[in-house]
């Protein structure tokens, strides 16, 4: 059983080699490599993993759903960001 002392740790994990890792759930550790052998133990018990992540709850930031009209809004006042700033040379296709 966990304590409100107890770090939360985010486990990640790599189905097989060449995909990407996958947040597949949480766990309470003191410690990463306790941590580390938790997520062996709770999410790769029938080899559905070739590599795992943990990474402690506290040290991830993200962004908020209330800010993504803002926060991912295209940069209107930086205009070489987009294409129609550059002349296209004869030649070069474009789609």
């Amino acid at each position: 059983m966990s304590t409100p002392a107890t770090p939360l740790w985010e486990v990640f994990v790599r189905p097989a080699r060449g995909t990407n890792h996958v947040h597949v759930g949480s766990l309470h550790a003191t410690d990463a490599t306790l941590a580390l052998q938790n997520a062996r133990d709770l999410y790769t018990r029938r080899s559905e993993g070739v590599s795992i992540w943990v990474v402690p709850s506290a040290d991830i930031t993200a962004s908020s759903p209330e800010e993504k009209d803002s926060f991912f809004g295209p940069a209107a006042d930086k205009p070489y960001r987009h294409p129609t700033f550059y002349a296209i040379p004869e030649g070069v296709e474009h789609l």
